[in-house]
């Protein structure tokens, strides 16, 4: 009896099965019902359909006041519970449909900014002067409506999310998560 080593017997195995996929064997037969799409496969679409937005695009639109005005959070706050002092009034507006005017500022990889200060806002290289925006979650596409904050550093350049943003987005608090930004949308 020849024994095949167990990596060689596994590597065979996915080989045989590629190759039944790339010619249809043992797919599921089409029966007509819709397919449902990927979310985060629809936020990539989605953005790659959005006209970029211009330096004047940007001035134009103002910062929203509403979801940055929450309070700072109490100095014996520990969990996110205590740390999110957003209003459900905010967390609602935060999470509003997007609306179809939205222009994309680009892609940026977000990691948690500060916990301690209060509202939706993402600190980013992508913009020069305080904005209105959207943040997407690619991996899962949920939004959250943002105040854009201008920092130092390439467009290229890291970003940070708030906590609030973090939770509504559904983001790892520990990860870096990979955002699409648009200018407006809300």
């Amino acid at each position: 009896m020849i024994r095949i080593p167990f990596p060689l017997t596994a590597m065979s195995a996915v080989l045989t099965l590629s190759a039944c996929a790339q010619f249809g064997m043992g797919q599921p037969e089409d029966t007509g019902a819709p397919v449902v799409a990927d979310p985060a496969q629809e936020a990539v679409v989605a953005a790659s359909d959005l006209p970029e937005a211009t330096a004047a695009d940007v001035a134009a639109v103002k910062a929203d006041p509403v979801l940055t005005s929450a309070p700072p959070p109490p100095k014996a706050a520990k969990t996110q519970e205590e740390l999110d002092t957003t209003t459900a009034a905010q967390r609602s507006q935060a999470a509003a449909p997007a609306t179809p005017e939205a222009k994309l500022l680009g892609t940026t990889v977000a990691s948690l900014g500060s916990p301690t200060e209060p509202g939706f806002w993402l600190k980013t290289p992508l913009v020069k002067t305080e904005s209105r925006g959207r943040v997407t979650n690619k991996a899962n596409g949920k939004t959250s409506a943002v105040t854009l904050i201008p920092i130092e550093g390439p467009a290229t350049g890291g970003s940070r999310l708030s906590l609030p943003a973090m939770r509504l987005i559904e983001a790892s608090l520990t990860e870096l998560t990979e955002l699409n930004v648009t200018l407006g949308g809300w």
